[in-house]
């Protein structure tokens, strides 16, 4: 496979590593949004979150929970924005899942996760019904 995150994983291409588990690896973003950016991604190989089996993704959150601590002890910071971009069109670079941590700092000029996209259109009341139990 021609995936640089497996070829990361596999430990053909360098990276620094923050925290690895039998399931996940974190490692430092090589083009940090911030001091500290690091990247999670499932060993094997899956595409998004969807493609992954249950045990892979709950690895990979553990691994988040894990990388962000260290993070918070070695860093600093006073928050994180965490998260992933699903598919081309929401920004995904790499075609293997991966979720980023992203230390905040005070004054670092970021935004919320309501600072990606604004809503337009329908209504919370008119989502549910297509989507809630």
């Amino acid at each position: 496979m021609d995936c640089i995150f497996c070829k990361i994983a596999a430990g053909e291409i360098p990276a620094y590593k923050v925290y690895e588990s039998e399931q996940a690896l974190a490692f430092l973003d090589i083009h940090p949004c911030a001091p500290g950016h690091t990247v999670v991604i499932p060993k094997k190989h899956s595409e998004t979150e969807l493609d992954a089996a249950p045990e892979v993704a709950v690895g990979v959150m553990q691994a988040v929970q894990k990388a962000s601590a260290v993070l918070k002890e070695k860093l600093g910071p006073v928050g994180f924005n965490i998260g992933w971009n699903h598919g081309r069109f929401a920004g995904q670079a790499i075609n293997h899942w991966h979720v980023h941590i992203i230390p905040r700092n005070t004054g670092d000029g970021g935004g919320s996760m309501h600072s990606i996209v604004k809503a337009t259109g329908l209504t919370v009341e008119e989502i549910a019904k297509k989507v809630c139990l």
